[in-house]
This record gives C-alpha cells, structure tokens and sequence, in this order.
C-alpha cells in the first residue's frame, strides 16, 4: 500500500511527489511510480469483453472495507477488468467516491472485487463514468489487472453503486493523435489544439494507447527536466513495463522536456510549456483518448 508523501515515478521518467514511493529512476522499492517516456505507440489494447443487461438490479448490501483489496495506483488485481471500449469517449460525468470510499464489483450481479477509497495518496479517485444505469455506474480505474509481464497491463474499469458517489458533470475531455501529432482539448462542439507536435513512446516502451483518465498532476521539483513545469500523471500505466525507477508501477503522463518531438520517450507524452500549462488546468477524473 501507499503512505505518506514521497515521489511517484513515471514510466516517462517523471515522479509523483508523494510518499513511500521513489522520486526517481534510481529510486527504492519505496519510490513513487513513474510516467514512462514517449516513443512507438503501443499496440491496441485488447478488451475483456463483458456481457452488459439492459439493468443491473440494486445492492444494498454493507460491505467491509477491511476485506477488500484496495484500488490505487499500485493495485495488481485479476479481477479488474480490462476496459472493453477503449476508443469510445466517456460520458460527461466524473464520480467520487462518499463517505470512506465505494465497493467496486468487476459484475453488479457478484460480490465486489475491491474499494475505491475516497482519498488517495495519489489520487484517482475522482474517475470518469463510461456507463451510467439507475443503480450503477461503470468507471475507469487506476491499478492494473496483471503487470505487462503476465499479461494485457491496459487500462481497467469496473461498477460502482450509484449510492456510493457524488456525481459531477465533466465538460472536457483530452484528445492525443499520434499519427497527427496534435493534442487538442474538447469542450462540447468546440476544439482547443494545444499541441502540433510532441514526443511519444518508442517501440520497446510504447504510449498507451485507448481512453484514461486525469490521475493527478503534481509539479516534482527533483525531475530537473521538467523545469519546474507539473506532471500530468494518467490513470493507465506501460504496455511494456511491469515498474519503472524502482517503483512498482510504470504510470504514464504529459510532462515538459527539453526533447519533445518523435517516438524517444518511456511512454510518456513530453509537451513545451503552454501545452503542459493547458494541461494541468483541468481537474482529476478528465478524459483523456490516445490513438494511433
């Protein structure tokens, strides 16, 4: 688990201030995962379909959060599933957990497969609704069902009971074309192109490509290539790398380099000063879509 405020690597190279995790490449098994850098985009992510009924019924049910497996950024758990629509844009809702936080269930119709506490070291849990019913709401999560070396590392989603969250509306999502090498940011009918060139993943250490979402954005002053710019850490994580600086996790995001043009990065995406400016504006739980 995740305590106090230390760094978060980025599989970019980049690190989340925050504790028990390292602040840089270097860095222990106590270091803060990292945004990985910019190069090849990464093979499509391959979807766990599952099977969807018109309406799930209620669950009232009190759950212990003792005995459920926390989803947070280093969460490893086979029974998240991976997201099974990854190029579709999400609804314009983000959902917070109430009170100490919600049960989360890879099916409304079986038992939770963990809890999405209110708080987080990292962040993450201000997540975009993907799917919205009476009783549940489907969302993006941090955390990975296995590490790239056991299998599909994508993005994962699961149910929430729509008791358990507040929900507001969300008005912007980020959009990131590869192939075109523009970033843009979308409200409504309206398009903001904040980038026409950057830097993305290479081969061996690809962009993850398909929908995530805003984790958290923190400026981490020992990643001296970021200039004292923030980090815009996302909720998915490396195709290629199981952890990356040391930490148990490779988290992808947009940061500022110096070298910021081409497929040269870890995974992350290097933006100049306005682009990662615009960027860290928007709030937690924001959209963000990569394609090819």
């Amino acid at each position: 688990m995740v305590g106090g405020i230390a760094t978060l690597t980025v599989a970019v190279g980049a690190a989340l201030a925050v504790s028990g995790l390292t602040a840089g490449p270097d860095a222990g098994p106590t270091s803060a995962p990292m945004p990985t850098a910019a190069a090849t985009p990464s093979p499509v992510p391959t979807p766990t379909p599952t099977p969807t009924i018109t309406e799930f019924p209620a669950n009232t049910v009190a759950y212990d959060p003792a005995g459920l497996a926390q989803v947070d950024v280093f969460a490893v758990n086979a029974g998240l599933p991976v997201d099974d629509d990854p190029y579709a844009v999400p609804s314009e809702a983000i959902a917070t957990p109430r009170a100490a936080g919600a049960p989360v269930f890879a099916d409304p119709t079986a038992e939770p497969i963990g809890f999405l506490p209110a708080t987080l070291p990292f962040d993450g849990t201000s997540v975009p609704v993907v799917e919205r019913q009476e009783h549940w709401l489907k969302v993006l999560l941090v955390g990975r069902q296995p590490v790239p070396s056991q299998g599909n590392a994508a993005q994962v989603a699961g149910w929430v009971r729509a008791a358990d969250v507040d929900v507001v509306p969300s008005d912007a999502h980020v959009e990131v074309a590869i192939g075109a090498r523009t970033i843009d940011i979308v409200r409504g009918e309206e398009r903001q192109t904040i980038a026409t060139d950057f830097a993305w993943g290479t081969e061996a250490t690809p962009t993850p490509l398909g929908r995530s979402y805003i984790m958290t954005t923190r400026v981490v002053p020992e990643f001296g290539y970021t200039r004292g710019h923030p980090i815009v850490y996302l909720s998915v994580q490396s195709p290629t790398l199981d952890g990356f600086g040391g930490a148990d996790a490779a988290v992808t995001a947009f940061h500022y380099h110096d070298e910021r043009s081409g497929a040269i990065s870890n995974g992350c995406v290097r933006v100049d000063p306005a682009a990662i400016a615009a960027l860290a504006e928007l709030p937690e739980g924001t959209p963000v879509l990569i394609t090819p």
